[in-house]
């Protein structure tokens, strides 16, 4: 299903978004949905090439797509993306904070600077990103985040231990936001994906075992693709979700 069947929001027209992980698998399908809308999309990646070629596409479709290149785990470089992309779109009132990494890793051999790596790719960027949008959304009296969390801590998956544990950190991440920012009329949730079907997941992850497995557990039949996860983005972005605060949708076709 292509970005033409997608809801069309009027509230996101002109509105500035900015998504972190946007080069790739349910980054790029939310920066394709969101300029799609007439949005004014800011995206940071550590995949230059592929940002770069990502934004030059969209901006030749007449649409507006400005990247940055930054890796996530330097702080100093988000804010400088942040602001960067502030001064080509003006300030987020939108963040979908997407950016993570499910690589698999045995607790056996986890070091401590493994840990705190893992931490740093899967948690700790999405406090911070809030934390430097967050200013201007609350000179705007609104603002939208949106955290990506995963089911993978709910069904107890052993072969990532960090990576479940800065997932199922998200959650309290938004509740706590959602409190904290409420009262300048800014809401916070959490989008939870099921398996999606990435060109990572599909190269690294998916075997006709595993949907099998997979086919046994979902309730609906198919797989969830990254732009199912990017239809509710829309949704939890624009007006139309204008009461929903510190709450999870989960789009995992009924898997936990």
């Amino acid at each position: 299903m292509g970005q033409d069947a997608c809801a069309r929001y009027p509230s996101l027209e002109g509105l500035p978004v900015l998504v972190t992980g946007g080069a790739s698998g349910i980054g790029e399908a939310m920066v394709k949905a969101f300029a799609a809308q007439g949005s004014k999309v800011g995206f940071l990646d550590i995949a230059r090439d592929a940002g770069e070629t990502l934004a030059a596409h969209l901006t030749a479709l007449g649409q507006i797509a400005h990247f940055a290149p930054c890796d996530l785990r330097d702080i100093a470089a988000l804010r400088a993306g942040v602001a960067m992309l502030e001064r080509q779109n003006g300030p987020a009132l939108v963040l979908l904070n997407n950016a993570a990494n499910d690589q698999r890793h045995g607790w056996q051999d986890m070091t401590p600077d493994y840990w705190d790596e893992r931490m740093a790719v899967n948690l700790r960027h999405l406090f911070f990103a809030i934390q430097a949008v967050a200013p201007g959304m609350m000179a705007a009296r609104r603002g939208s985040i949106i955290n990506f969390g995963s089911v993978s801590w709910k069904l107890k998956m052993a072969e990532m231990p960090a990576y479940t544990t800065a997932k199922a950190a998200v959650h309290g991440l938004t509740r706590s936001f959602a409190k904290a920012l409420g009262k300048h009329n800014i809401r916070v949730n959490t989008i939870v994906p099921g398996w999606v079907m990435t060109e990572r997941q599909l190269n690294c992850w998916v075997t006709p075992e595993a949907e099998q497995e997979l086919d046994a557990a979902q309730v609906l039949n198919g797989r969830i693709q990254p732009e199912d996860l990017a239809r509710a983005a829309l949704f939890l972005a624009a007006d139309d979700s204008a009461m929903i605060s510190a709450q999870e949708l989960t789009v995992d076709a009924g898997w936990t």
